[in-house]
Order: C-alpha cells, then sequence, then structure tokens
C-alpha cells in the first residue's frame, strides 16, 4: 500500500473564499446579516425564484426554523423516510411532535409516494421529502397528495441544491425548503445552512424566529423605535465571514458543477459494464429530474460484499463509506413505536449501500485507480 491515500471526501476552494473573508472582516461587522450574508439571501432569491431565503448555522437549524413555523407540538405528526439523517425528525421531535417513516422507492432511494395515503391522520401535519443524491422526489403526487389531505410539504433538500424536477429547481416546490453547506455538500463554507420559503405568508414570523424571537430586523431597517421579544425562537445567524465564503462558492457554482459532472459521468461510464455483469446496481436517475451531482453510490447484492468491498478498497488506500442506517431500526425509531418490518426496502439498501470518493478536485487518474480497485473485487 504505497499509493497516496484517496479521501471520500476533499473540502475544495473554488474563488475568492479567503478575499471575501478578509472584506467581511473589514467591514467592521462578522456577525449575522453583515454584507455577505445579504448577497447570499439575494442570490437564491434571484436565481432559484424563492419569495425569500435565509441563512442559518446548519440545515438541521433550517429545519428546526420550519417545525417552529408550522407550529409542531406534542400529538402532531410529520412523515418522513427512514433513509435520512437524524435532523430531519429531529428538528420536529423537539418540538414533541412524532416522526412516522416511511419506506423509499427502489429506484431513486427517495420517499415512496405511494405509501403516502396509508400513513396520513388527521395528526399529520407535515410531509418531509428528501431528495436523495440530488435527484428529485416525485413532487407532483406528494403535493397532490398532501393538498388534498390539507397537509404541508417541508424539503429536505441539503443534497439537491441546483437539481431540478420537471425544470423546476428542488427546494422551491413545497411551501419552505431546507439546505446544507457542510463541508460535504457541493456548495459549503463549512458548516451553514438555509432555509428558503416560498408561500410568503411564512416571511415576517420566519424572520422574527431567526432573530432569537425578537423584531430585531425592523429596528436595522428603521420601521421600529426599539426592538423586543415577540415570538418564540433562538440563535440561528452565521457569520458574515461564513457567509463570504459561501458567497464565493455560489458565485463559482458553474465551475463547481462542472467538475462534479465529471466526476459522476466518469464513475458511471466506467463502471456500467462491469456493474451489469455482477449485479451491482449504479445511480437511477429518471429523465424528468435533473440531478445536482452530489453523489455516486452502488449497491451490491448482499451486505458480506458490501462489507468486503469497502475493506478490499481500504487495502488499496482509498477510503469508501456506507450511508444512512435506517432509522426506524435505531434505539430512538423503536422509542417512536417503529418496528423492524416497517420499512423494508430502505433496510435491504442501507446494508448494501457503498458510495465512493466523490469531491471537486478528484483527478481521472485518482477516478482510473479507483475503478480498477472495484472492477478487481470480483475475480
Amino acid at each position: 500500500m504505497n499509493q497516496d491515500r484517496i479521501p471520500f471526501n476533499k473540502p475544495c476552494f473554488e474563488g475568492k473564499e479567503l478575499v471575501y473573508i478578509a472584506q467581511a472582516i473589514n467591514n467592521g461587522l462578522i456577525s449575522g446579516d453583515g454584507a455577505y450574508t445579504k448577497r447570499c439571501h439575494a442570490f437564491f432569491e434571484r436565481h432559484l425564484g424563492v419569495s425569500r431565503a435565509f441563512l442559518t448555522t446548519s440545515c438541521t437549524h433550517a429545519l428546526e426554523m420550519a417545525a417552529i413555523l408550522l407550529d409542531f407540538g406534542p400529538g402532531d405528526e410529520v412523515i418522513v423516510p427512514s433513509f435520512t439523517f437524524v435532523s430531519t425528525p429531529n428538528a420536529f421531535l423537539l418540538h414533541k411532535a412524532k416522526p412516522v417513516f416511511v419506506d423509499i422507492r427502489d429506484d431513486t432511494l427517495n420517499m415512496d409516494e405511494s405509501l403516502l395515503e396509508g400513513l396520513i391522520t388527521p395528526r399529520t401535519k407535515a410531509i418531509v421529502p428528501v431528495h436523495y443524491a440530488g435527484v428529485g422526489c416525485e413532487m407532483d403526487a406528494i403535493g397532490e397528495i398532501a393538498a388534498a389531505r390539507g397537509v404541508a410539504v417541508i424539503e429536505d433538500n441539503a443534497q439537491g441544491l441546483f437539481g431540478k424536477y420537471k425544470g423546476e429547481f428542488l427546494g422551491t416546490l413545497g411551501c419552505m425548503s431546507a439546505l446544507s453547506f457542510h463541508e460535504t455538500k457541493n456548495i459549503t463554507c463549512g458548516e451553514g445552512g438555509a432555509l428558503l420559503i416560498n408561500d410568503p405568508s411564512y416571511i415576517e414570523r420566519a424572520e422574527i424566529i431567526r432573530e432569537k424571537g425578537t423584531n430585531r430586523s425592523r429596528l436595522f431597517r428603521g420601521e421600529v423605535d426599539k426592538y423586543t421579544w415577540v415570538d418564540v425562537g433562538s440563535s440561528y445567524l452565521p457569520s458574515d465571514i461564513l457567509a463570504g465564503f459561501l458567497y464565493a462558492q455560489l458565485e463559482a457554482r458553474t465551475q463547481i458543477q462542472q467538475q462534479r459532472q465529471r466526476v459522476w459521468q466518469y464513475y458511471n461510464d466506467s463502471l456500467k459494464d462491469w456493474a451489469g455483469r455482477h449485479s451491482v446496481r449504479l445511480p437511477y436517475v429518471p429523465d424528468h429530474c435533473e440531478q445536482s451531482y452530489h453523489m455516486f453510490y452502488m449497491i451490491m447484492p448482499s451486505h458480506e460484499d458490501r462489507q468486503a468491498m469497502i475493506a478490499h478498497l481500504k487495502s488499496e488506500n482509498i477510503q469508501a463509506v456506507f450511508h444512512y442506517l435506517p432509522l426506524h431500526l435505531s434505539e430512538m425509531g423503536a422509542k417512536l413505536g417503529a418496528k423492524a418490518g416497517d420499512c423494508p426496502v430502505t433496510t435491504d439498501i442501507s446494508d448494501r449501500l457503498i458510495r465512493l470518493p466523490f469531491f471537486n478536485e478528484l483527478t481521472e487518474a485518482e477516478q482510473e485507480r479507483i475503478a480498477d480497485a472495484v472492477r478487481s473485487f470480483y475475480k
């Protein structure tokens, strides 16, 4: 093992990150809602066409804001996929609501919309589709079901920025959506997120919740001569230093997306024949979806093969990882009343999925080395 290690992820600098960080510091306002925060807000509102955007300290906090905006409380229910990160249900559980886990589709690994009707009850307040790997959920069907039952749709779009469903940007199809700018995401500032508001009726309260429950933003706009505590809320504003970093990445979005498309396409082209011969599944993207090129995964024939592939790649100094463990099988899931047989597709896929190294600076030579190592697994 004398070759350099290829990590699973490597955060990348793509533009003027250091320049904008320095400018944010020189501006004399490095707390929240400074000049770069405002530029980021304007970018999302202009390019995505959302009514308002609010940067947050994480996608988790954006989801928590959504839970507050919809007044989640004891007795309420929210439908979430079992195949997701814990932040998705946690945001609502914090307000004593009950997450109800729905299984995923076998093709896109997204929420199975055909199961929603059977899970909605009079207590259901929202459905939270998660666009896995930046491939859109079936939002037409989800939206129709939600509208017919008077249920809100909140998109967890942590992985799907700039992806599209039937020509519309992911994150613009529910009443609101949450984004992530964690270092593993396409567009990053290390840690960060955003709440996108598509229903204007939520804007005024979202601004208050984000400012610790105060009308402080109205003071800065000169609308009041002092600010006061008017609602529940918390401290969700990121530093303008982080916003400067983020804005540089947003400026470089075309270059970033092109690099990630290159990485994804190389894997797909290099492995599709091998995968077909060995019953290995590669990502599926429906024709009506434009993915964000967030990750590349393989679904191995068995759990044993998946574990052996991870060990095999490790022996070649290549870091590959599995992904979500089913939330309905977790200790917390059991406390919420979930049962082992509730989400069989999630259980099966989680046991067999492996993610290959994926980052902007991954070279073709490194990818060739990874693909060669993958193809050598089956003798």
